[in-house]
C-alpha cells in the first residue's frame, strides 16, 4: 500500500446538495422546503419543544421531584480508615490532606464499618451512633459543632 493510492471506500463520500439551483437539480423552485408555512420562511426558527402556541408538553406536565445540589458532598469514612491514620486529632482537613476523603467533600460522615482500637479526637465531623459508641469505648472523644450536632 503507498500513501498517494488511498482512496475513501466506495460510497462513502457524496457531493453535497446544492438546492434551490434549477429544476434539473431536483431541489429547484422550493429547494426542499415544500410550499409556504413557516419552515419556508427564512428565519422560521422556533424553540425546542414549542407546539405552535399551543401549552408545550413540558409545561403541561406536573413537576415532581427535587433533586439537592449539596447531597453528595459528604462523604463517608469508616472507622478502620481512622484506624490507620497517624494523627490522633482528626477534622475534615486532615482527612482530605490523608485521602481519606475527596477534596471536594463539603463535609464527612463517619460509620460503623470496621473496627477501631485506638483513642482519637474527632472534631467538626459527623458520626453515626454506632461510630460514636465505638469511638468512645476505644477511649476516644467526638467533638460536633452546633449546626452538625443532630446528625
Amino acid at each position: 500500500m503507498e500513501l498517494n493510492n488511498i482512496k475513501p471506500a466506495t460510497g462513502s463520500k457524496h457531493a453535497k446538495k446544492r438546492v434551490g439551483r434549477g429544476i434539473g437539480s431536483g431541489l429547484g423552485k422550493t429547494a426542499g422546503r415544500g410550499h409556504k408555512g413557516q419552515k419556508a420562511r427564512a428565519g422560521g426558527f422556533h424553540k425546542v419543544g414549542f407546539e405552535g402556541g399551543q401549552m408545550p408538553l413540558h409545561r403541561r406536565l406536573p413537576k415532581r421531584g427535587f433533586r439537592s445540589l449539596s447531597a453528595g458532598n459528604t462523604a463517608e469514612v469508616r472507622l478502620d480508615t481512622l484506624q490507620k491514620l497517624k494523627a490522633d486529632a482528626i477534622d475534615l482537613a486532615v482527612l482530605k490532606e490523608a485521602g481519606a476523603v475527596p477534596r471536594l467533600a463539603a463535609q464527612a460522615k463517619v460509620i460503623l464499618a470496621g473496627e477501631i482500637k485506638r483513642k482519637i479526637n474527632l472534631k467538626g465531623v459527623l458520626v453515626s451512633k454506632g461510630a460514636k459508641v465505638a469511638i468512645e469505648k476505644a477511649g476516644g472523644s467526638v467533638e460536633q459543632t452546633a449546626e452538625k450536632a443532630g446528625s
